[in-house]
């Protein structure tokens, strides 16, 4: 009993708490109110269970040999207890979320030190109600007009109508 009440993991439950939307407030409540249920109960049992009094039992049943062939087939009883087969499954998710959020974490930085440098950019530039189409060019020459591909703009070529 002592090796599965170390297993147990304890719960934060500040913690949850927080995370807890408010109109389901009432059912993280009972839920809290459960699991200490079940951990106080879990707390009053003792370690390990009563041994049985196999000399009582002999004095008392009347039987020859069946005591004893009880206490045999008790003594051989072992109760397999379940394998564990979900740890492992749940350990390589969290390594895997941990890889892809150590990865986006990088792509974030290198997000943030871009914008840090659009920002610097804008900070140093001439106000622009100052500039004139040059320096509008400059500054954004994704706005440049193409004088090729629209010699004509903002209106289209004759042809075109």
């Amino acid at each position: 009993m002592a090796g599965r009440r170390l297993a147990l993991k304890a719960v934060d439950w500040v913690a949850f708490a927080e995370r807890v939307p408010p109109n389901q407030r009432g059912m993280f409540n009972a839920l809290k109110t459960r699991s200490d249920a079940i951990a106080a109960k879990l707390a009053s049992l003792p370690e390990a269970p009563a041994a049985i009094d196999w000399s009582h039992y002999r004095k008392a049943v009347a039987v020859p040999g069946m005591v004893d062939e009880f206490e045999k087939k008790f003594k051989a009883l072992q109760i397999p207890e379940p394998v564990d087969t979900q740890t492992s499954a749940i350990n390589a998710q969290e390594a895997e979320a941990n890889q892809s959020a150590l990865a986006y974490i990088e792509a974030s930085k290198a997000r943030i030190a871009q914008y840090e440098q659009e920002l610097d950019k804008f900070k140093n530039m001439i106000p622009f109600d100052q500039m004139t189409i040059e320096d509008l060019n400059d500054t954004f020459p994704e706005t440049k007009l193409d004088k090729v591909k629209h010699p004509y703009w903002p209106h289209k070529p004759i042809a075109e109508l």
